[in-house]
């Protein structure tokens, strides 16, 4: 029971009455206390969207050709970008997007960490089951075709499964006009704290081209239009 002299000296207080919070305050009071499952949702909301742009292809330039490289070490990033800009120069717009887009898959099959080495040689094998990449430009094309038969004929026919040969499957990047004259400026990127720099014309010269042969209806991204470009870039081309 309450105690006699409590009651007498609360006798003439009355409970405070709560303020009813304006709509202003309202926001500030839950922002205070939640503002962190705010944030936290926000950045999980962003991911989730990123995710789904990246499956979706929302914002990436989709390629109208594909070429896969395959050589001991990745070439740089000015290389790279030259080469596909001299095969977009004799290519045409196949998916109707208002642009001709090249790209260029590396997979790079050495370098001081095996890991890399075989997270390529993964992705590789990627690239080759969903017939992604037509085109090819190899260190060594005989190895490559040992390794995975994947490459036609440059008359366009197949070998059986029992011929593992690469003769008659490639050209030498200097035996192509189209390649070898086209003018593929020079690169530069630092390593180790030095940087490295040379012409990319030199850096090609000893490269191979080749296409993928097409063994059951799967094919890449429209092959008629990577056969026409194909043809161009063989045009007067000597083995």
């Amino acid at each position: 029971m309450a105690s006699e002299y409590l009651k007498w000296k609360y006798r003439d207080e009355k409970p405070e009455e709560r303020r009813a919070l304006t709509p202003k305050e309202k926001r500030k009071n839950w922002w205070h206390y939640h503002k962190w499952h705010a944030a936290v949702g926000a950045a999980l909301a962003g991911m989730a969207l990123s995710l789904a742009c990246n499956m979706l292809g929302v914002g990436q330039v989709k390629p109208d050709y594909q070429i896969a490289y395959v050589g001991e070490n990745a070439l740089p990033d000015g290389t790279a970008a030259a080469i596909e800009t001299a095969f977009a120069a004799l290519g045409e717009d196949l998916n109707g997007d208002g642009r001709v887009a090249v790209r260029l898959n590396q997979y790079p099959t050495g370098g001081a960490d095996p890991n890399l080495a075989a997270a390529s040689q993964t992705t590789l094998m990627g690239d080759l089951l969903e017939c992604e990449s037509y085109f090819f430009l190899l260190e060594d094309p005989a190895r490559f075709q040992a390794d995975y038969h994947t490459l036609c004929r440059l008359d366009g026919s197949l070998p059986e499964e029992a011929d593992r040969s690469a003769q008659g499957t490639y050209l030498p990047w200097t035996g192509c006009p189209a390649l070898a004259g086209a003018e593929l400026g020079g690169y530069s990127y630092q390593l180790l704290g030095e940087t490295v720099s040379g012409s990319s014309g030199e850096l090609v010269s000893g490269l191979y081209l080749a296409r993928r042969g097409f063994w059951t209806k799967k094919t890449a991204p429209y092959p008629e239009g990577c056969e026409a470009l194909w043809n161009e870039l063989v045009k007067g081309a000597a083995g």
